[in-house]
Order: C-alpha cells, then sequence, then structure tokens
C-alpha cells in the first residue's frame, strides 16, 4: 500500500497513563491526515484503526498531524519517520 505521497511515523509518548498508548505507528496522506494507524499499550494490548475499522479502542485522528518540528518541541514525544516496511511490519502484527 506504500504510495508516494504517503509517510510514515512512529511516535513514542511517555505519559503514566495505562489507557493510553506508548507507542504509534502512523501512515499519513499528502495531507498529513492518517490513513491506518497502530497504537500499543505499556501492557502489550494493540490498537488499530483505518478507513473502515476500528479496534481497542483506537481511532484515526480528525486533524492533520502537527509537522515534526511541533512533535519534537514537546518533550513528552519522541517521534521519528519510519519505511513503509517498517510501518507494514507493525500494520500486519496488529491483532
Amino acid at each position: 500500500m506504500a504510495d508516494s505521497k504517503r509517510n510514515y511515523l512512529y511516535v513514542k509518548w511517555r505519559n503514566n497513563h495505562p489507557e493510553e498508548p506508548v507507542h504509534l505507528y502512523s501512515e499519513l496522506d499528502g495531507e498529513r491526515f492518517e490513513v491506518r494507524k497502530v497504537e500499543i499499550f505499556s501492557d502489550g494490548r494493540r490498537g488499530f484503526a483505518d478507513g473502515s475499522e476500528e479496534f481497542g479502542g483506537t481511532r484515526l485522528g480528525e486533524m492533520a498531524v502537527p509537522p515534526m518540528s511541533e512533535l519534537e518541541s514537546d518533550p513528552q514525544f519522541e517521534s521519528k519517520v519510519i519505511s513503509a516496511e517498517e510501518f507494514q511490519r507493525q500494520w500486519l502484527k496488529r491483532r
């Protein structure tokens, strides 16, 4: 499903809330809206969402994902661009 206009993002979210994910993998379209997402929680649970399915409380964002510079300015987030292959590995392990 790799597309030249797609971007793939990994975010580590430092938080102490068991109901919130700590690892987020997102596939973004050319306007930075989420197309697919995998979330991993501190206890190992996984949630995921795409345009037709949501599981484990995970939903696609309703707003565009902020630019990397904005994410990196927030100390609770550690983010990096990842490859389509790395995202796909997480997507295949989502269930």
